[in-house]
């Protein structure tokens, strides 16, 4: 897997990670009790979490290790990794590859406010000229 690109998730499988985010390790059986407790309508089955840890796996988002017979899986990746490559995406598939194109629509769409434009423009000036691209 490239350090750049990370199949997309489902929104099933953005549920588990959250979970497995928050807790650090996870059983299918813990992962299937904190969704049944985000929403107790909701019937999922325990192999159907398993599939969906099985393919987060897959996909590199999820590590395991064995303890008896019972698999335990934590975070391959972190959440911050996930999200950067995500926007990554976005910003190839609806900017042209343009970072700037993505913050000057956020801007227009007032998706940013001025605080956090100022905050931006103090980070993006304390940045040594090395790391500039």
């Amino acid at each position: 897997m490239s350090n750049t690109s990370t199949p997309a998730l489902g929104h099933l499988e953005q549920e588990v990670m959250e979970i497995v985010w928050s807790r650090n390790s996870v059983t299918a059986e813990d992962c299937r009790a904190a969704l049944l407790a985000q929403q107790p309508e909701r019937s999922i089955k325990e192999s159907t979490i398993r599939t969906v840890l099985r393919r987060l796996e897959a996909k590199g988002y999820l590590a395991h290790e064995v303890e008896g017979r019972t698999f335990i899986y934590r975070a391959a990746l972190g959440r911050g990794i996930v999200a950067g490559r995500a926007v990554k995406n976005i910003i190839d598939r609806f900017c042209g590859g343009s970072a700037e194109a993505l913050l000057v629509g956020m801007v227009d769409d007032r998706v940013l406010d001025a605080a956090t434009l100022d905050r931006l423009a103090r980070r993006i000036a304390a940045v040594k000229p090395e790391h500039k691209r």
